[in-house]
């Protein structure tokens, strides 16, 4: 039989220890570390995440088990306290940037969408990570609610995150999308909440095409009216420019107006966009693509640890969101080289409880299940009560 490393040994090797080192070398990570060194601290938050411990008492006490596997991984155990003191002090920024390290690597092997266009399709939203006010003060949101927000560019290829910028709830979606690195000559879709004329500006510069959804109040005038073809749903198609002094300023350029009413459910949709090439029905389609990102939320809500905080000040917060974001992206990782049909909801289930089995990563994601043969006959246990003799 051959000799396999641990489950989580296989997934690291996409890490290369010197990669990994340079970039806490740039931060200044392990700078006067003594006992829990930068890559401790991320193989035990990874462990957390994919194993699904509760807290930082049940994180250290159930990676204390493994002590002997641990240092095949190049790592050992730590105190409570002493990693509690990592997740407040090491900056956070160093798993950011190998979140989008390997984003950017991911992101080249993920298959393609379902949507045939000639552009690559990104999603643009965000989601709210509630928190309880009176233990994170810093993240106030409403007067008696606390939060975090998540700010999220997913790719629909592979619904693989590329961007991410954090904040408190409070921040408005449209000045975090425009510190978002929005790739050129792509296709971008997002909701009402992102509707901002300095953004639309910024993506036409960069000859992204984007379609939302138009805003009910919008004063705008009709420059011309195009055919539409009824039976796809769709019922109008104008080319228009907006009237307000300041509009005009902030975006001077014309826009398409599509009225969509969905042959389904009976509602109407008003859908804005900057592409006057494509056919009205595909515009309606590239907005619906957009229901992918509600679907990515609920994923990473319902699988990773980012409802619960095993630390309470903003650098550990973060820190935890972007290790559960860099465990999603290895899930995603392996699910496209090895070619599996697995959900990723259906692999962190797998991996949760075989983190630290010799294993091969193939029959883990294969996941072959080996059924009795049709011939097999199961007989149950038949009890006779005897009696009168």
């Amino acid at each position: 039989m051959s000799y396999h490393n641990t489950v989580l040994h296989q997934m690291l090797d996409i890490f290369p220890r010197h990669q990994f080192q340079k970039v806490v070398n740039r931060h200044r990570g392990d700078y006067r570390v003594r006992r829990l060194r930068c890559w401790d601290q991320f193989v035990h938050l990874l462990y957390a995440q994919l194993s699904g411990r509760e807290s930082m008492r049940d994180l250290v006490s159930g990676i204390r088990c493994f002590g002997s596997k641990l240092y095949h991984l190049g790592a050992r155990t730590a105190r409570r306290s002493t990693l509690s003191d990592a997740n407040n002090n090491r900056s956070h920024e160093i798993y950011r940037d190998i979140f989008f390290s390997l984003s950017s690597q991911v992101s080249s092997l993920a298959p393609k969408y379902k949507l045939k266009l000639n552009r690559k399709l990104y999603i643009l939203d965000s989601t709210f990570l509630e928190l309880c006010l009176s233990i994170f003060p810093w993240a106030r949101f409403r007067k008696a609610k606390g939060a975090v927000k998540l700010h999220t560019l997913l790719q629909a290829d592979g619904l693989i995150p590329r961007f991410i910028v954090l904040t408190d709830g409070k921040k408005h979606d449209a000045p975090a999308a425009r510190r978002m690195d929005i790739p050129a000559g792509s296709f971008l879709v997002f909701d009402k909440g992102y509707h901002d004329f300095v953004f639309y500006n910024l993506l036409a510069s960069k000859a992204i095409r984007f379609v939302t959804r138009l805003k009910s109040n919008a004063n705008y005038r009709v420059l011309k009216r195009r055919g539409v073809c009824k039976s796809t749903g769709v019922t109008s198609d104008h080319e228009i420019v907006f009237t307000g002094f300041y509009t005009r300023r902030k975006y001077p350029g014309k826009l398409r107006r599509i009225r969509y009413v969905d042959p389904e459910t009976g509602k109407a949709y008003t859908f804005l966009t900057n592409n006057f090439k494509l056919a009205a029905r595909t515009i309606a389609n590239i907005y619906k693509a957009r229901w992918e990102i509600e679907l990515f939320f609920k994923c990473i809500k319902q699988n990773l640890k980012i409802k619960r905080f095993f630390g309470t000040t903003p650098n550990a917060v973060f820190t935890q969101i972007w290790i559960a974001m860099i465990a999603y992206l290895l899930a995603s990782f392996y699910k496209f080289t090895l070619k599996t049909k697995l959900s990723i909801q259906q692999i962190f289930r797998l991996l949760k409880v075989q983190l630290f089995e010799k294993r091969s990563l193939l029959e883990v994601f294969l996941n072959d299940i080996v059924m009795p043969p049709e011939s097999a006959c199961i007989n149950q246990l038949n009890l006779s009560i005897l009696t009168g003799h």
